[in-house]
């Protein structure tokens, strides 16, 4: 199927990895999208690798699998680059987003020969300061949504926003650390 562009998440468990999956699948949704959004399950456990998925298409796509050869993987927790074969798969064309304070440089040597793009963000800096806490979810779904291009950025700020006053309507600062996350996040993505 043409025109369909998947994404591979990779994080631990407790990181909300699934939940920005699923957020990702949300947004893309609500603007008109057909999508596919959902995590693979093994003996998960707090802190255990985990993997999610997302399919975004203009078209209504039959395939329900796994993804094999991604367009863009997200890496929500940059010790996962020395355990798991993150770019497994990952298209020459696409991209890698990796959580880390570090450079795309720097961390190129641990991406076992790819070369494609890599990005990186500090997601832990910005979630800290624009929520008081770690919650690296929020920052890797602005910075995948900014990479893959998948929805515009406009819409997604809009939707998102939308989602978090229904979902927090009772915790207000959870909605504007949020909103100062995906703003601050779309700005700071780092290409190399």
């Amino acid at each position: 199927m043409k025109d369909v562009v998947e994404i591979r998440w990779h994080g631990r468990g407790g990181q909300g990895a699934k939940t920005a999956c699923l957020l990702l699948a949300e947004v893309a949704f609500n603007s008109g999208m057909y999508v596919q959004g959902f995590p693979e399950y093994g003996p998960e456990r707090m802190g255990a690798p985990i993997t999610a998925y997302n399919r975004i298409s203009r078209e209504r796509c039959s395939v329900h699998s796994n993804i094999y050869s991604p367009n863009f993987v997200v890496v929500v927790d940059e010790t996962l680059l020395k355990a798991v074969d993150v770019t497994n798969g990952l298209k020459e064309d696409g991209a890698i987003i990796i959580n880390s304070e570090k450079t795309p440089e720097e961390l190129r040597p641990l991406l076992r020969g790819y070369q494609g793009k890599v990005y990186t963000i500090d997601a832990r800096k910005i979630s800290e300061e624009a929520m008081g806490r770690y919650f690296p979810n929020t920052p890797m779904l602005a910075a995948a949504v900014k990479v893959s291009n998948v929805v515009d950025s406009d819409h997604f700020i809009r939707d998102m926003e939308a989602s978090f006053r229904h979902k927090f309507a009772s915790k207000p600062h959870v909605i504007d650390g949020n909103m100062r996350a995906i703003r601050q996040s779309l700005e700071e993505v780092c290409a190399g």
